[in-house]
């Protein structure tokens, strides 16, 4: 059993308070409690701790649904080698009710006016006789309402806690009934899961992500955010397992499975770059006005946080972790594996300021605040979690397989 270490724990205890006191010094220092009217909308000030928060909440969000997404694939298509893996996955997605929650306070705020990172929800936006009025977003009205947008947002975070609790409860009988049976649900709910999830994660980064530029839109948004927060997922399972491993825990995993989670990180960096490039190649090739203002602010007003997002993300891989040495090797793959962290929260980053802060932005103690703290509650929930069942299922039919695992 894995005990969380005292050190850690203070620690993030201390990185959770670091984050409170970034987002209250964001509020009260910062104007986040002030009212923009409908001119200063999205772009002050007083939307900095709101979008950091956002920014933080829907990063953390999207690694415990990405290692969500990654359990219910290892169950549905009968993957024997990463069974001894299965529990940290069980243990990040853990954290998706404290995400959760935190996003629907988001969410309320923004509907009811209490912070102002959703354009579409300006007073008199879709009125055709307010000076305000927009028609482009007003045909958009259907889907874009404050009522159709909680009510999304609830199934969503519902959907994704109920697969979360229901495949670890499942496997928690795994620890007691030596037959299969639970196993055999679990690939039930995870095929459930999966067809869910290819719906509603693209949906979730449609609402939460892209209406913050409400006239802009890309059918290959919700692919670029899948692949983000899956390549981060598996860097955050990967971290977490080199931790435990140097730690003394984990004594079936081998470099192996390391390798194994570091094509992952590979692979699907090259993905996202993929989308990144095609999303960006189409826009630019057609030069249409309305699709090109959406990476105009952020290719000139934030164009050096733009460039190290793209070196971090692509280049640090494709050049770093090609080699079957870099991916087996614990300590480099770590490192590496920080940076791809690091430059998919600035991922995040560019895709919520541009639409929320505008010129009014810079990376401060707000933002890194948060993310330390935020850090350090994803720490505490998840190591917590780790702690309250054996790191293996004890009767997972997979378990010789992957201790036996070579590649």
């Amino acid at each position: 059993m894995f005990q969380f270490p005292a050190k850690l724990k203070t620690l993030s205890y201390i990185l959770i308070a670091i984050g409170v006191a970034a987002l209250l010094y964001g509020f009260f220092a910062g104007g986040g409690h002030e009212v923009a009217d409908h001119g200063d909308h999205g772009h002050g000030h007083d939307n900095r701790p709101w979008a950091s928060l956002l920014i933080n909440n829907f990063f953390f969000l999207g690694i415990s649904l990405g290692a969500l997404f990654f359990l219910a694939i290892q169950y549905a298509a009968n993957v024997g080698w990463s069974a001894g893996l299965l529990r940290i996955l069980e243990a990040i997605s853990g954290f998706l009710p404290v995400a959760g929650i935190i996003m629907m306070v988001i969410v309320l705020a923004g509907m009811f006016h209490m912070n102002h990172l959703y354009h579409w929800t300006a007073e008199g936006i879709m009125d055709p006789e307010s000076p305000y009025y927009d028609d482009i977003i007003a045909g958009k009205q259907a889907y874009l309402n404050p009522a159709f947008f909680i009510i999304r947002s609830l199934i969503y975070i519902l959907g994704w806690i109920w697969a979360a609790a229901t495949l670890r409860k499942l496997s928690m009988q795994g620890d007691a009934d030596a037959s299969i049976t639970w196993y055999n649900k679990s690939i039930k709910v995870s095929a459930i899961f999966l067809v869910f999830f290819a719906v509603t994660s693209s949906m979730a980064a449609w609402d939460w992500i892209m209406s913050i530029d409400t006239h802009w839109f890309s059918t290959l948004f919700g692919w670029y955010v899948f692949a983000g927060i899956f390549v981060s997922a598996v860097t955050t399972t990967a971290l977490i397992s080199i931790y435990l491993k140097n730690n003394g825990y984990l004594e079936w995993l081998n470099e192996n499975h390391i390798h194994d989670l570091g094509k992952f990180m590979f692979a699907f960096s090259i993905f996202w770059t993929y989308l990144w490039f095609s999303q960006y190649m189409l826009i630019w090739y057609s030069n249409i006005p309305e699709e090109v203002t959406y990476y105009m602010p952020r290719f000139e007003e934030y164009k050096s946080i733009f460039i190290t997002m793209l070196i971090m993300n692509f280049l640090f891989p494709v050049t770093i972790i090609m080699s079957r040495d870099a991916k087996r090797n614990f300590g480099f793959l770590a490192t590496i594996g920080v940076v791809l962290i690091l430059g998919h929260w600035l991922n995040i980053y560019i895709m919520v300021s541009p639409g929320t802060v505008g010129l009014e932005w810079h990376i401060g103690f707000t933002e890194i605040g948060l993310f330390l703290g935020y850090i350090g509650l994803f720490i505490l929930v998840v190591f917590k979690r780790l702690a309250k069942a054996p790191l293996r299922i004890a009767n997972h039919p997979m378990n010789k397989e992957s201790e036996y695992f070579s590649i």
